[in-house]
């Protein structure tokens, strides 16, 4: 019987370890989907609260018909409303994670429907910080695509 306690002693301590991961990916997924929802919702407190801009945050937005545009930070916290969206919904899907501690990539893929049923296909990529305990982003680089 002694032989198997440093077994399950071993088995709790990588339960513990993984845990706060789930947590930390589940997180990340409802701050992003909660910052594609208030964008679309022209809810600026709401996106505000999702991003915490950082002297290097950095946001880049390709179009299909590959021009980039480099958005400065603060037009993203403290939009014009009629820049913001209209309506409509978004499905993210395709999530990949890298997290460390107090800092994250994600990279997943979206479809935005507007509300006349005009749909735009973007591949992002999202650097986010964990700020006084809650996930922020801090920079985006998105690139849409003719899905065909």
């Amino acid at each position: 019987m002694k032989s198997k306690i440093p077994y399950y002693f071993l088995l709790g301590l990588t339960i513990l370890a993984c845990k706060p991961k789930i947590d930390d990916e589940e997180s990340i997924i409802q701050l992003l989907e909660k910052e594609s929802f208030s964008w679309r919702a022209a809810d600026l407190e709401g996106h505000a609260d999702c991003w915490y801009i950082q002297p290097y945050s950095k946001i880049l937005i390709s179009n299909v018909n590959g021009i980039s545009v480099d958005v400065p930070p603060n037009a993203i916290v403290n939009p014009k409303p009629e820049s913001m969206g209209k309506g409509g919904y978004s499905r993210n899907s395709n999530y990949k994670m890298s997290i460390q501690e107090f800092n994250a990539w994600v990279s997943h893929d979206e479809v935005s429907t507007a509300r006349d049923g005009k749909k735009t296909y973007s591949h992002e990529i999202r650097l986010l910080e964990k700020i006084s305990g809650n996930w922020k982003l801090v920079g985006q680089s998105i690139h849409v695509y003719k899905n065909e």
